[in-house]
């Protein structure tokens, strides 16, 4: 996937992920060159080198000397102009990529393949005009030269432009179906935030607050209701927010859960304050995985939910883990799109996947987090 053609909203990546991303881009970058066709490309030398025996021995018997010679010389021509000018390429992609020094790479392309081609066309003309002919060295002008450079220049032009263009397409095409996709998995995530149940929960919650006369609890139940709904809407349209925010959204949804659960759901959060301004995940990731937790999971005061949030720096990950006490859903309550959804947002920001692994005792979720630089 071609990183520009993200959205300037995007942040840059870690230089674990940029050199992820570059390989994998590098590896299919010169899938478009033909010479990777062994079996087409040779044929289609040899009919070249037909076609072009005919061209320039007119009248001569297929199994005549001068035919052989000139199918011979025509042969070693095509074969050797396409090697130079195709496995270098591959070479180079390796090094200067097309999309981030387009015009670095065309130029170094532009001279390996002028290099190259001459020394090949040295090769071919020297060695006819020495061992077949016995011409002297000395015979040897630079006119022989000029149009083989020329007709490798274009048909070298040519094949870049097309591998160029072919492999932007690609990317361009595969960046509109990350972008749709993204844009999908925002509206599902935010349409499961604003999930009828999470709210007719929390208004029994609240009722029971009330019916308590426990006006500051009540009252900071509603702040905190408040700071979740505000939360979901500012953040509809940020691809990423810093981990800080997202953690102190999910404390406030973690004190309306509590409030509804009591000491059934036990959280524990292991995060250096230090890192959490500095680095960004998605939206809504960490609530989402805190809510598939307390949804899937059945709680009791006497055998309680465990959830322990954990920070892992130098990985750049942050770890999401529960122990696992299934309950079954009532139907409806449970689409399963959830973690498909928040796969599918990563993907769009970063080629570090996240990782879903179970035990039969435990479930947890690592989700990479970005650094913006």
């Amino acid at each position: 996937m071609l990183e520009s053609a993200l959205s300037s909203q995007r942040p840059a990546l870690t230089s674990d992920d940029e050199l992820s991303a570059r390989k994998k881009s590098l590896t299919t970058l010169g899938r478009h060159y033909p010479h990777r066709k062994w079996v087409f490309m040779l044929g289609l030398m040899l009919a070249l080198s037909v076609v072009m025996s005919f061209v320039f021995c007119r009248g001569c018997s297929v199994m005549s000397e001068d035919f052989l010679v000139t199918f011979g010389y025509n042969f070693f021509y095509t074969t050797g102009l396409w090697l130079a000018n195709g496995f270098p390429s591959e070479w180079l992609n390796r090094r200067v990529d097309w999309t981030i020094q387009p015009i670095k790479r065309f130029l170094i392309t532009l001279s390996m393949s002028l290099v190259l081609s001459l020394i090949v066309i040295l090769i071919v003309t020297t060695g006819f005009n020495v061992w077949y002919h016995h011409r002297p060295l000395s015979s040897i002008t630079w006119r022989p030269f000029v149009m083989p450079l020329l007709i490798t220049v274009v048909v070298s032009l040519f094949l870049h432009s097309r591998s160029f263009l072919l492999s932007w397409r690609d990317a361009t095409t595969q960046a509109e179906r990350l972008q749709k996709e993204n844009a999908q998995a925002q509206a599902d995530s935010l349409r499961r935030q604003l999930d009828p149940h999470f709210l007719f929960n929390a208004l029994n919650a609240l009722t029971s607050l009330v019916e308590e006369n426990d006006p500051a609890r009540a009252s900071r139940f509603i702040r905190q209701l408040s700071q979740v709904y505000r939360y979901v809407l500012d953040s509809q349209e940020q691809e990423v927010v810093p981990l800080g925010e997202e953690i102190r959204f999910a404390e406030a949804y973690l004190y309306l859960q509590q409030t509804r659960l009591g000491e059934g759901v036990q959280v524990e959060m292991s995060l250096p304050a230090a890192a959490l301004e500095t680095l960004l995940v998605p939206p809504l990731a960490v609530q989402l995985l805190l809510e598939n937790a307390i949804k899937h999971n059945a709680t009791s005061q006497r055998d309680p939910l465990r959830i322990r949030v954990e920070l892992d720096q130098d990985a750049r990950t942050l770890t999401v883990r529960n122990n696992r006490r299934p309950r079954r859903l009532p139907e409806g309550e449970s689409t399963g799109l959830g973690l498909k959804n928040l796969q599918a947002r990563y993907a769009f920001l970063t080629s570090q996947p996240v990782r879903v692994e179970q035990t039969e005792t435990d479930f947890w979720v690592v989700l990479p987090v970005l650094e913006l630089h």
